[in-house]
């Protein structure tokens, strides 16, 4: 039989590696849910240009949030049919 400080030894190290590999698993899953999304964006854009769509409208339909996407949106934007015509 174990001696009782063993045990506990033995207990600790054990749940050491169950958190080490959860929190591996867990940056695993994050790192391949990122790669698969930018490989989608990466087709989907490949498949924009061959179809004459306009690339930086595809990366911001994906919800882009950077400065470029903000300024494209501006330069596109429809007038407003609230505001009365003079």
């Amino acid at each position: 039989m174990m001696e009782n400080g063993k045990k506990d030894t033995v207990e600790l190290v054990v749940f050491i590696l169950s958190v080490l590999f959860a929190i591996l698993g867990l940056i695993g899953a994050i790192g391949y849910n990122k790669y698969t999304e930018m490989k989608s964006l990466e087709r989907n854009i490949e498949s924009a240009i061959v179809k004459g769509i306009d690339p930086i409208a595809v990366k911001c339909a994906y919800g882009g949030d950077s400065w470029v996407c903000m300024q494209y949106a501006q330069s596109h934007a429809k007038p407003s049919s609230d505001t009365p015509k003079k």
